[in-house]
C-alpha cells in the first residue's frame, strides 16, 4: 500500500456526514465546508453537498471534460473518490478511471433500491434520480475499482425488526464519522477500532442508534488492543487483525432488541471457515441511512496468525465495523468485523475483516466492567500522520 494513498484513508470505511443535496444557487468559489475533499458536490454535476457554485476546485475537471492531471493519473488504478482510491481530485485521473466514470454520482440510497424495478424519474416512480443505480443500471461492477462488488452488487434490503438485522445500528463517533456497530450484550457494541480513532485521537464519545428504532445511546466507556496504533492501522497491513473495539452504551439497548454472541470460526483454517455462511449488513456511503446486507457470502481466506481473514461480501466504506455473523441455532454469533482493503497489484482490492479470535477473549471482562476505559480518557500516545 502506497503511503501518500493510505494518508487518504484508502482503507478506512468511515464516513463523514455530509448533507443530502442542496438548492441551487449562483456563485463560484470554495466556500461550501465541502470544498477541496477532491469530490464534486455541486448538485449540477456532484453530489448536491454545496450549493452551485462553491465547490470550484473540486469540479473544475469534471466540467472540463476529465483530464490526467493528478500526480497518480496513468498509474493503472482508479484513484477517483468513492469508487477509486481517493487519491486525486475528482476527473482528473481520466485514463484509469474511464471504464467506471459512469458509476460516478450514481448511489442506491433509495429506500426501495436493490427490489429489481428501476423506479428514477423517466422509467419508473417512487426515488430521486441517481438514486436507483442497481436496478437501473444494472448489479455488474468492473474489478478496476475500489467498490469492485467482485464484478456484481449482490446487496439487499433488509427489515431491521428481524434477527439479525435488529442487533445493528450505526456508530457515531465524536468527531462525526460513521459506522457501524452491533449488540453483543445487554449494554455492549463491537465495531472497528479506526472507528473511534481521529487525527485527534481516540473520539470514543459517540452515539450509537440501532436501526431497528426507539432512542439512540451514548458511549460511556471503552476497550481496545494496546498495541492498536492508528497511524500504522493507515500506513501498514501489520496490525489489521488489532482493528476492533469494544463500546459500552448508556442504555440497555439488548434487552429490548437482542444481541448477538461471539464464536471463533477461524481456528481451524480455512476449509472449516469456508463451509459458514456469513450474514453481514452495515451503512455502505452509497445506500442511504439504511442497512444494506449480504446474505451468505463466505470467507475466501484464514490469513494466518494476524487474526484477519478475506472474505467476498460486498461491503465498502461506511461497513468498517459491520459484523459477520453466523447462525448458532436458533441463535447468531459474530465471528468477525469489516475492517480495511488491501492493495493487491494485478487483481481487485482484498476485503479483510479481523477474526472474533481477536476480541472474543476480552469479551466478558468488559461485559463484567473489570476492564475498559471511560469515554474522554485516552491512553497512548496521540496518533501524528503526514498530510
Amino acid at each position: 500500500m502506497r503511503a501518500e494513498h493510505a494518508s487518504l484513508e484508502i482503507g478506512k470505511q468511515a464516513v463523514p456526514n455530509k448533507p443530502p443535496p442542496r438548492g441551487v444557487s449562483g456563485g463560484g468559489d470554495d466556500s461550501c465546508q465541502w470544498a477541496n475533499d477532491r469530490e464534486c458536490d455541486d448538485p449540477d454535476i456532484g453530489t448536491g453537498a454545496c450549493r452551485m457554485g462553491t465547490d470550484v476546485s473540486d469540479c473544475r475537471a469534471m466540467r472540463a471534460g476529465d483530464d490526467d492531471s493528478c500526480r497518480w493519473a496513468r498509474d493503472g488504478e482508479c484513484d477517483d473518490p468513492n469508487f477509486g482510491t481517493g487519491a486525486c481530485v475528482q476527473g482528473t485521473d481520466r485514463t484509469d478511471c474511464g471504464q467506471v466514470s459512469w458509476l460516478r454520482n450514481l448511489n442506491d440510497s433509495c429506500a426501495t433500491s436493490f427490489n429489481n424495478v428501476c423506479e428514477e424519474p423517466g422509467r419508473g416512480s417512487g426515488c430521486a434520480a441517481r438514486t436507483d443505480r442497481s436496478d437501473c443500471r444494472g448489479r455488474q461492477r468492473p474489478m478496476t475499482i475500489n467498490d469492485h462488488f467482485f464484478g456484481r452488487d449482490d446487496r439487499v434490503r433488509v427489515n431491521a425488526q428481524e434477527l439479525p438485522w435488529r442487533y445493528m445500528g450505526q456508530y457515531t463517533n465524536g468527531a462525526g464519522e460513521r459506522c457501524t456497530a452491533t449488540l453483543i450484550a445487554r449494554d455492549v457494541i463491537v465495531t472497528a477500532a479506526h472507528c473511534i480513532n481521529t487525527d485527534e485521537g481516540i473520539r470514543a464519545d459517540g452515539t450509537f442508534q440501532p436501526e431497528a428504532g426507539g432512542p439512540a445511546a451514548r458511549t460511556t466507556d471503552y476497550f481496545l488492543n494496546p498495541r492498536f496504533n492508528y497511524e500504522r492501522f493507515n500506513t501498514t497491513d501489520e496490525i489489521d487483525g488489532l482493528d476492533w473495539s469494544l463500546l459500552r452504551i448508556d442504555q440497555p439497548l439488548g434487552e429490548r432488541w437482542g444481541f448477538a454472541g461471539t464464536r471463533i470460526i477461524t481456528a481451524q483454517g480455512t476449509a472449516a471457515a469456508r463451509a459458514f455462511d456469513l450474514y453481514q449488513a452495515g451503512y455502505s456511503w452509497d445506500t442511504g441511512d439504511r442497512l444494506s446486507a449480504n446474505i451468505a457470502c463466505h470467507i475466501v481466506q484464514v490469513q494466518g496468525p494476524d487474526n484477519t481473514f478475506a472474505h467476498e461480501c460486498d461491503t465498502t466504506r461506511g461497513d468498517s465495523g459491520s459484523a459477520f455473523l453466523v447462525r448458532n441455532g436458533n441463535a447468531w454469533d459474530v465471528i468477525g468485523v469489516d475492517s480495511n482493503f488491501r492493495n493487491n497489484p494485478g487483481g481487485p482490492f482484498i476485503y479483510i475483516a479481523v477474526s472474533a479470535a481477536s476480541f472474543q477473549p476480552y469479551v466478558a471482562d468488559f461485559v463484567a466492567r473489570r476492564i475498559g476505559t471511560p469515554v474522554g480518557q485516552q491512553t497512548g500516545i496521540k496518533p501524528k500522520r503526514d498530510r
